[in-house]
């Protein structure tokens, strides 16, 4: 062996680690002495009554009697984590609503899929959603359960076949809607609200899109090219949607321009709307909006990295973050927001469809 490949008994203290040989009877008894148990006498106490804390008996909650109102069951919620945040929530919206500020919903598709598009026709129709932006996804489960009733197909074995993704009428609607939106400057949103307002669907009353465009109020449409699955069809057209969908994010800018002191609500979108949302908010800041006061909420199934640096942190003065299923959260808020503005005596009354902005 020559020199270069001996071990050097010092390289391990050279990198930082340090041997430990096994211990002799007399180390042993010497390791035993030198590390004694800590004598804690003498530790510094003081009183309960005088420490601090962060949960009181009066955050604790409390069950409620059968025949409850659904306003006495949220008061009884433990006034701790998402207990206190759905009451924040809450409060932030009606608190928008009864200044008459901006309040947005962006809505993912899962949302829709779920069933929470009636919570969301009703926000609309009682003038709680000043406009609502939806991803494509959101936008094609909104068509579907209008026309057909049904949405959402069994990809996986749908998939194999080739047939997944290859409806007709949906694929028909966005292609048309698409033109419309391009041509006319409406944008995506209001060029298939005016679509569905033309058909005489069985199920309109499903749908998120005809409820706004009825109501007047923007409704964006913002898609990722060759994500939804009307991409996939030969006559639907790119440049079409492109230029609609794009017409529609700079409304949505002049929407986030008044958005000083309004509520910006994230339902279910983890990339595209966070995204579209913070361009929206730097083009505001831009031209001099003031943004100060604006509060941002996130719900959905998990916490992500987009709608809670996007949404949450960067752009708000405030941010909420609820987490769980939209089927149970979103009714459980529509019914909070409900109470409060009844309790308040504020103005709750279902909005006409006949001043149509849009038309």
């Amino acid at each position: 062996m020559d020199a270069s490949s001996r071990l050097d008994p010092q390289e391990p203290m050279r990198n930082g680690h340090c041997p430990h040989p096994v211990l002799s009877p007399a180390g042993r008894v010497e390791a035993e002495r030198t590390w004694k148990p800590l004598d804690l006498q003498g530790l510094k106490t003081y009183d309960l009554k005088t420490r601090p804390s962060k949960v009181f008996h009066e955050d604790l909650g409390r069950p409620v009697e059968a025949g409850a109102t659904i306003g006495e069951w949220i008061e009884s919620l433990p006034r701790q984590l998402a207990g206190k945040d759905l009451r924040r929530v809450r409060d932030c919206l009606c608190q928008a609503h009864e200044s008459r500020r901006t309040r947005v919903a962006a809505v993912g598709g899962h949302v829709i899929k779920t069933g929470c598009g009636p919570y969301l026709i009703d926000w609309i129709q009682r003038g709680m959603l000043s406009a609502i932006a939806l991803n494509g996804a959101a936008a094609i489960h909104d068509f579907e359960l209008a026309l057909g009733g049904k949405t959402s197909e069994d990809v996986a074995a749908q998939l194999p076949r080739g047939q997944f993704g290859m409806v007709r009428e949906t694929a028909d609607a966005f292609a048309l809607a698409g033109r419309a939106g391009a041509e006319d400057e409406l944008g995506l949103g209001w060029a298939l609200g005016r679509y569905l307002d033309g058909l005489d669907c069985p199920y309109a009353g499903s749908s998120v899109v005809l409820a706004a465009y009825r109501a007047g109020i923007p409704c964006t449409i913002h898609v990722a090219l060759g994500t939804d699955i009307v991409h996939m069809h030969p006559h639907v057209s790119g440049a079409a949607l492109g230029e609609a969908s794009m017409i529609d994010f700079r409304r949505l800018c002049a929407v986030v321009c008044t958005m000083q002191q309004g509520v910006w609500l994230n339902l279910g979108s983890a990339v595209i709307l966070p995204e579209v949302f913070i361009k929206a908010v730097s083009i505001a800041h831009n031209f001099g909006h003031c943004l100060d006061g604006l509060v941002t909420i996130n719900m959905d199934k998990q916490s992500q990295y987009r709608s809670r640096v996007n949404v949450l942190e960067r752009p708000s003065s405030q941010g909420i973050e609820l987490i769980g299923h939209h089927e149970i959260l979103l009714p459980i808020l529509h019914a909070a927001v409900a109470q409060q503005l009844t309790a308040v005596s504020t103005p709750w009354s279902v909005v006409s469809g006949d001043s149509n902005q849009a038309a």
